[in-house]
């Protein structure tokens, strides 16, 4: 592997760990973990004391497949938030703390922040 893309590599890793070191989801308050690659946006609910993932939704799901939402954008990101919102109501969840791992909180991550709280939930 090339020198430059191990370095990035190890850099994101450290950025993630910096921002996870403080966040920890439990059964009340579960962690809203956003993940962004290239193509799709992923979004999961996660009780970090279980272990287990309570819900998870992203533009790669059924709901959303053969939408023009089934890309990374950020009319795209409003609708997952929107989604990830009501299943988390429907677990009976009201609040979830914000995991943005090792991206920047602005954009796309923003728009689906935003979509989550409009939605009612507390972040």
């Amino acid at each position: 592997m090339d020198s430059s893309v191990q370095k990035s590599k190890i850099l994101r890793q450290k950025r993630a760990l910096r921002v996870r070191k403080n966040i920890c989801g439990t059964a009340k308050y579960p962690r809203l973990s956003v993940i962004k690659s290239n193509k799709h946006i992923y979004a999961q609910l996660i009780d970090d004391n279980k272990g287990i993932t309570l819900a998870s939704m992203s533009t790669c799901s059924k709901e959303l497949r053969d939408t023009e939402n089934a890309k990374k954008s950020k009319s795209s990101a409003r609708v997952v938030g929107v989604k990830i919102a009501e299943k988390a109501k429907a677990l009976g969840i009201d609040q979830v703390v914000f995991d943005r791992g090792p991206f920047k909180y602005h954009g796309i991550l923003a728009e689906l922040a935003d979509a989550v709280r409009a939605s009612g939930l507390k972040v």
